[in-house]
């Protein structure tokens, strides 16, 4: 009988050791190690490759069939969008998010509008009735014949048992740190149980041709939990993110070998549900009339969506001797870089004053395009004078006070004269090239400097 083995995996990357280390050597990191069992391997007849008749052999690029890939519509627009156009069969999906953000309720109504396709829903977590009070709750039923089949149980032996006799076109697993295998000696969420039964879920849809989508925890350090290796073995790994106090939800692809990465999904957190938002511009704006200092419009975009978002400044006296420096949903160390370029290239002395910035609709947004609009914002809070109603902006700034040109620069506009605004500032090198013919009823102003623009917004 093989003897049991004890070896040790690191949690952040997954490196494997036969004893115990107190730094990984392949990421640095320390105290990462944990123990597991191997379990014993059957030993299986020895064959020759070259003797196997079903042994795949070396063929040529061109023999490949490059046809593209079918896909499963979700029946949801934002959801196709961040998958490359739909979920492809035979691939693995992983969905990561904090807790309470939305994962079940994302992946539960999305099975309950596809149609047409057969779908097993797995819960670890949860049970049968509470699953069916969820989706009470939501406004999408299924259709008559098209049901979801529901099976709660934290095996995954029975799971793939039950998979393989029902056989689904769709997999859903709620979620992989539940799941555990009879063939791995650890308990429920340890390092070697979400390596192997992700491995496991990986052969199964790859030699059944279905399509398996995993809800993964993450940790508070916002990764998710598991070994890192975890993220590797999957095809697609989505990111759920946003402020559980605010509506708004963003789905955002981390890793996808069947698309782009560069696209994201936005939501509405409803009590009947995550609500699609196809034009996240007219939510994120504010619909208040009235003319406000501190506040400015930009053109942003995430990936190869553009958006109109509303910046917010508060310049005041700084009333405990200390300034403070505070930003929501935009990086603080980029707003101390252009407070230092307002103080010393055009002359602002900020240096005493607090300055609180916050981007509405609760989003984080990482475009260097909103340069410009937080210089504007945070000018205009601090002369106390509003920008005037209708202009938009976008533009990066450099250390030298010059405005850089910025990406997408024509879909930026055409989202800005959608709705209605009248004045683009914009990088003066990006009117080189640009179409103006299109544009009608939207004045574009070239700025070249930081001090240029703020004559165009104040006067």
């Amino acid at each position: 009988m093989a003897k049991t083995k004890t070896a040790y995996v690191c949690d952040a990357c997954g490196y494997e050791s036969a004893k115990w280390l107190g730094r990984c050597p392949a990421c640095n990191q320390w105290n990462t190690f944990k123990e597991f069992t191997v379990a014993p391997r059957t030993t299986r007849p020895t064959m020759a490759a070259a003797d196997r008749k079903d042994a795949s052999r070396p063929i040529r690029l061109s023999q490949v069939n490059a046809a593209a890939e079918p896909r499963i519509n979700t029946g949801d627009a934002e959801f196709n969008r961040v998958l490359g156009g739909g979920i492809v069969p035979g691939s693995l999906i992983l969905l990561g998010g904090e807790p309470g953000i939305g994962k079940s309720t994302l992946l539960l109504q999305t099975i309950l509008q596809m149609r047409d396709i057969s779908i097993l829903y797995v819960s670890g977590e949860e049970s049968e009735r509470q699953i069916k009070l969820r989706a009470d709750r939501m406004e999408q039923q299924p259709a008559a014949g098209h049901e979801p089949l529901l099976y709660c149980d934290s095996n995954l032996d029975k799971v793939l048992e039950y998979a393989s006799t029902l056989k689904p076109q769709l997999l859903v697993i709620d979620s992989i740190q539940t799941m555990q295998s009879e063939m791995v000696e650890s308990s429920p969420g340890s390092v070697t149980q979400i390596r192997e039964c992700t491995t496991m879920l990986l052969k199964y849809a790859k030699q059944c041709g279905v399509a398996v989508m995993l809800i993964g925890h993450i940790t508070k350090e916002g990764s998710i939990a598991g070994p890192k290796v975890l993220e590797h073995i999957v095809d697609c790994v989505l990111q759920f993110e946003g402020d559980r106090h605010y509506m708004y939800r963003i789905l955002r692809g981390i890793k996808n070998r069947f698309g782009s990465t560069s696209e994201i999904g936005i939501y509405e957190m409803l009590s009947s549900g995550l609500r699609p938002v196809a034009n996240a511009s007219e939510l994120l704006l504010s619909q208040c009339n009235g003319d406000f200092s501190g506040i400015a419009i930009s053109a942003a975009l995430e990936g190869v969506r553009p958006f109109l978002i509303e910046t917010q400044a508060l310049v005041s006296t700084a009333a405990y001797g200390t300034p403070q420096r505070s930003a929501t949903g935009f990086d603080l160390r980029r707003l101390n870089m252009l407070l230092a370029v307002l103080e010393k290239r055009v002359g602002f002395k900020l240096g005493a004053k607090d300055v609180f910035l916050n981007i509405a609709g609760g989003i984080r947004v990482t475009d260097p395009a909103m340069d410009l609009s937080v210089i504007a914002a945070v000018l205009s809070s601090n002369v106390d004078t509003a920008i005037e109603q209708g202009t938009v902006m976008a533009g990066e700034c450099g250390l030298s006070g010059e405005i850089r040109p910025v990406t997408r620069m024509m879909q930026r506009i055409a989202e800005a004269q959608k709705l209605g605004f009248r004045r683009f500032l914009l990088p003066e090198q990006n009117m080189h090239g640009l179409d103006t013919t299109k544009l009608k009823g939207i004045e574009l102003v070239p700025v070249a400097r930081v001090e240029q623009a703020l004559r165009e917004m104040f006067g």
